[in-house]
């Protein structure tokens, strides 16, 4: 019996990913921002073509059983990367990437599992001279970006895949066997990335980095806060670690959608989930009481927008608000 799997991780810069002084080359047009990519991937090689995400990161692996016992397995795939764009008056011109090499150790192979690695990344390949906090103090090229799969196949075919270290920029996206998303990094940090990862601070040293992995939202709270962002009119703010966006037993009914970082939902004191980028929060008090049922406390650094309630009908947010009745989950 022959068991084969797969799992892929897309990376992207979500739009206004980076802030302050430090979202200057974007502003005039020495990098952009991504659209959001799709919910299923159909076709890497496609969206390659297309120009849509950054780097890929694409892991497959299969073992051979006979009796229960694993006499055979093998792994393939390979990384990707993307171009910038870069803007220069009414022109645009694309600038390829530099790829590192994949990074593929040999699989632990045991009686009962074997289990895959691969690291995958590469840097843009605009130049990006900055000062750095260590030696050499100064770099040229741009900081590496990447991502480490794991993919794990048992004798009975049960599989076990995620992400075991990526940059900490740009967003990384998760897709299964399937090609259905299901996770995200829920935080990405342009600031600590553009001056740490170079050199032996990369997996190309002997480095890696761990990822604040979570689930992902739901489609539709994807779409919603896809609309938001595109306004261009929606009030932004941030909160520290630690800091609560909203009191459980407040009043209030403001919306919010999470555009970076991860919140705990917390009932009562005690926490029941966690939510994050893509999240939209806050709507049970507007199709409820008024009063807040939970609190959402920062566990990273989070950037948040305000939701106008016209960019919801009631019945969107009833349907938001059946996947969040976390509070009634004890």
């Amino acid at each position: 019996m022959k068991y084969e799997s797969s799992v892929t991780a897309i990376s992207w810069i979500p739009y206004e990913a980076v802030n302050g002084f430090l979202a200057v080359p974007f502003d005039m047009g020495l990098a952009h921002y991504d659209e959001p990519l799709p919910s299923v991937l159909d076709d890497i090689d496609a969206w390659h073509r297309q120009d849509l995400f950054r780097e890929a990161n694409e892991l497959r692996g299969w073992i051979e059983v006979e009796d229960g016992r694993i006499t055979g397995y093998g792994q393939h795939g390979k990384g990707r990367i993307g171009a910038t764009r870069l803007r220069l008056g009414p022109k645009t011109v694309t600038v390829k990437a530099k790829a590192m090499p994949d990074i593929r150790p040999q699989p632990e192979v045991t009686e009962t599992y074997v289990r895959f690695m691969q690291t995958c990344g590469g840097r843009t390949g605009v130049p990006a001279p900055r000062p750095v906090s260590r030696k050499p103090f100064l770099q040229i090229d741009s900081a590496v970006a990447w991502t480490t799969l794991f993919l794990t196949i048992h004798s009975d075919g049960r599989t076990e895949y995620g992400l075991a270290g990526a940059s900490a920029f740009p967003r990384h996206w998760i897709y299964d066997h399937s090609g259905n998303l299901v996770k995200e990094t829920g935080l990405t940090d342009f600031a600590t990335w553009i001056n740490d990862a170079f050199g032996e601070r990369t997996p190309w040293g002997a480095y890696d980095s761990p990822a604040l992995v979570k689930q992902v939202e739901s489609e539709l709270e994807r779409e919603l806060g896809q609309m938001v962002i595109k306004s261009g009119k929606s009030k932004g703010r941030s909160l520290a670690k630690g800091k609560t966006l909203i009191e459980q037993g407040e009043a209030g009914d403001e919306m919010f959608l999470v555009l970076d970082g991860t919140f705990a939902v917390e009932v009562d004191g005690m926490q029941v989930a966690e939510v994050g980028p893509g999240a939209i929060v806050g709507e049970r008090a507007t199709l409820e009481s008024g009063t807040r049922t939970a609190t959402l406390r920062a566990l990273t650094p989070c950037r948040v927008a305000s939701v106008p309630r016209r960019y919801a009908d009631e019945k969107e947010l009833v349907e938001i608000a059946a996947g969040h009745r976390r509070e009634e989950i004890r």
